[in-house]
């Protein structure tokens, strides 16, 4: 129990209250506004207290990891192309509630809702996809890249939605055009130019350009399965 600085009731901590209490930090504030004297501010306790249930900031982002991993759900009575879809679709989910997660998921020291997520989801590719090992993890190397990269690419792009995506194209070609000639840069890229013109008509939607990009991968992994067969048989 933590003496608050306020000199009100002091404050009970637990692992869980910490970890939580560092996620909304970092929902809030980004992972680089977390730290342990920020965190402890937050909490109203001393900066020392919370050494008592977690040894340092490593061990507190590996918890903070563990409760995103807890978020996702994995399907196991539903067919396999189904199960990895809905499990990737979960997983943008989580990394758009917690884009500070985006390049930890898979660093650190897994805890328990880590390990359960990675051994459901190998045994939904081994059993249920009827996967070879090796061709289970190139699989799952395949849609984890995939899931990781997007949404880093969601979280650094510089717009967030149809009307930003629009603006953005129609500012680069503005700020071209002010150090060359309008029409000699049609000429030079036409296909950046389509860019504009085409978002202004079907917008860019990233829900659509997510799953789309999934099923492709996963189009992918049911022509390994295919192979498979056709070579076993």
């Amino acid at each position: 129990m933590a003496k608050a600085s306020n000199g009100a009731e002091p404050v009970r901590l637990s692992r869980d209250r910490i970890v939580r209490a560092a996620i909304e930090l970092a929902d809030a504030e980004g992972i680089d506004g977390l730290s342990m004297r920020r965190l402890a501010e937050a909490l109203d306790a001393a900066p020392m207290a919370l050494y008592r249930h977690v040894a340092n900031k490593d061990d507190l982002l590996d918890g903070m990891i563990d409760v995103v991993f807890a978020e996702l759900d994995v399907p196991t009575d539903a067919g396999w192309r189904a199960a990895m879809r809905d499990r990737a679709l979960g997983m943008r989910q989580a990394l758009l509630r917690h884009p500070w997660a985006v390049g930890l998921m898979e660093g650190g020291t897994p805890g328990p809702a880590n390990f359960r997520h990675h051994d459901a989801t190998m045994g939904c590719l081994r059993q249920q996809a009827g996967l070879s090992f090796a061709m289970a993890v190139h699989a799952y190397s395949a849609m984890d890249s995939y899931i990781y990269g997007f949404a880093l690419q969601e979280k650094t792009l510089p717009f967030r939605d149809a009307d930003e995506a629009v603006e953005e194209a129609q500012r680069r070609q503005r700020a071209a055009e002010t150090v060359m000639d309008p029409e000699a840069f049609a000429e030079a890229y036409p296909f950046l130019v389509e860019i504009a013109q085409q978002l202004a008509e079907s917008p860019y939607d990233y829900d659509t350009e997510f799953e789309t990009g999934i099923d492709l991968v996963l189009d992918g992994i049911e022509r390994l399965r295919r192979r498979a067969r056709s070579s076993s048989g």
